[in-house]
């Protein structure tokens, strides 16, 4: 059973971080009740905001203690309910620890805080002619202990990766208050358990981030970009199947629908290239040498001639290419704004199993009469499903979603994916794990967290629910 904070316990809390860095009133509580998921809201009993590790050690050993329940929070850029206080208790921002303690070019490392926003420490490493390339399309707004916690992908995943590519090491606090360091400015570590993985992508609910040593690598010299407009979504599939057959890899391989190129020229009012396609395929490519990537793009532009492509969009200086990518990083401000309420997915399947999956995703919209829309990163097969509710009655819409959502995941499954590619599984989507991982792994990951988190004080509720209950 859980505890809400007593005044004896707010006092105390106070006197460890600071009376500005506990938050009580109501206004501030509502920001911090919610990510970035729709219909997903809870208030929590109070928000500490602490600025160094032995501030974080204190905070967790009196919630440990008096079992309240602990949410940690980056950005709160989450689309997947991870970071929504369920429980009330605790919220712990980690908004004040947001420094880059060193860009090492010896080694080709950043040592950061975890508040710190992917987007600056992109922009501050390529002063150093250096490269950090996870690219969320919240790169703006989310925060490098966010991106440890999700395993944060984005367009650059095609070529580059995920975030657990560049986790070299980690420094992070058990729910206990016990402090954990693992691995370090190392390439190679095969010392012992990966534990350090096992936080990766863990969400919150096994440690809080203190400290993360990333890889960096050398900044590539030259960068352009494409947009290929199609008809039709075979054409486009297609397409990207020869390219990645034809051992190019782009940095990054994009996609739109029709329904997003209209919803953003209605957010961005303003015309969009080839508006009339039916799918947009933005391609990124970069290297060091501008006749290597001239080659490369050429030989795409071929392949998409060849499979029906409409048309073509070179973009070589960089205002061109933030124009080009413009819509594309507001395509999901831009569908709240035809919609206001969306149900987002994130799906990943096989990359040659890309057709099939949209083509069933698009015999779902039929089966319910609900307008869907698709975009994301072909190149990786990580499609982001949108339901759109627009004026949908609120009981039809209650009652048709968890059965739409239920067949998307069944057949992202039947083809050999997962149901989610890069926004976690947090509260959003905890009840329909058993779809994709069977029950000897859920147990195993249960016990994991009864092991590390005995009194379930630490993001409880999320990925799989312990049965615990809030007392008062």
């Amino acid at each position: 059973m859980y505890n809400k904070p007593t005044p004896e316990t707010i006092q105390k809390l106070k006197k460890i971080v600071g009376e500005t860095n506990v938050l009580l009133d109501e206004v501030d509580r509502d920001a911090f009740s919610h990510d970035e998921t729709s219909g997903l809201k809870h208030l929590p009993d109070i928000i500490v905001r602490p600025r160094t590790l032995e501030e974080i050690i204190k905070i967790l050993s009196i919630a440990n203690k008096e079992k309240i329940p602990v949410t940690p929070r980056g950005g709160g850029t989450g689309l997947s309910g991870g970071a929504v206080p369920i429980y009330g208790g605790i919220v712990l921002s980690t908004q004040n620890m947001n420094k880059i303690l060193e860009i090492d070019k010896d080694n080709l490392m950043a040592v950061v805080e975890p508040g710190v926003i992917t987007g600056e420490l992109q922009k501050e490493v390529e002063k150093y002619g250096l490269f950090y390339p996870i690219n969320p399309a919240s790169l703006d707004s989310c925060t490098i202990g966010g991106n440890v916690a999700e395993v944060a992908g984005g367009a650059n995943t095609v070529k580059y990766g995920t975030t657990r590519n560049y986790v070299c090491g980690l420094e992070a606090v058990l729910p206990a208050g016990e402090l954990i360091k693992m691995g370090g400015k190392l390439v190679k570590n095969a010392t012992g358990y990966g534990l350090m993985y096992l936080l990766i992508g863990s969400e919150g609910t096994l440690a809080v981030i203190t400290k993360v040593v990333l890889r960096l690598i050398p900044l590539p010299k030259e960068k352009v970009n494409l947009l290929f407009p199609f008809d039709d979504l075979i054409s486009c599939s297609n397409a990207i199947r020869q390219i990645i057959k034809s051992k190019i890899t782009p940095t990054a391989l994009d996609f739109m629908d029709r329904r997003c190129i209209k919803a953003c020229e209605q957010f961005l009012k303003r015309e969009l290239p080839f508006n009339q396609a039916g799918i947009h395929l933005l391609i990124e490519l970069d290297g060091n040498k501008k006749d290597d990537l001239e080659e490369e793009y050429i030989k795409i532009g071929e392949i998409c001639s060849e499979n029906g492509a409409l048309d073509a969009l070179i973009a070589e200086d960089r205002p061109t290419q933030e124009r080009l990518w413009e819509a594309r990083k507001n395509v999901r401000e831009a569908l709240m704004f035809i919609s206001p309420v969306v149900d987002e997915e994130d799906i990943v399947v096989p990359r040659d199993e890309l057709t099939r999956l949209l083509e069933g995703i698009e015999k779902i919209s039929k089966k319910y009469s609900l307008p869907i829309s698709n975009y994301g990163h072909p190149g990786d097969g990580n499609v982001h499903v949108n339901i759109l509710k627009k004026d949908v009655d609120n009981k039809i819409w209650r009652e048709i979603i968890p059965k739409m959502v239920e067949d998307i995941f069944k057949l992202t499954v039947s083809l050999g994916g997962m149901i989610s590619g890069e926004h976690g599984i947090g509260l959003a989507k905890k009840k329909y794990l058993p779809l994709a991982i069977d029950n000897i792994q859920i147990e195993l990951m249960r016990k994991i967290k009864k092991i590390v988190d005995p009194n379930n004080i630490l993001n409880p509720g999320k990925i799989f629910e312990l049965s615990y209950k809030r007392n008062g």
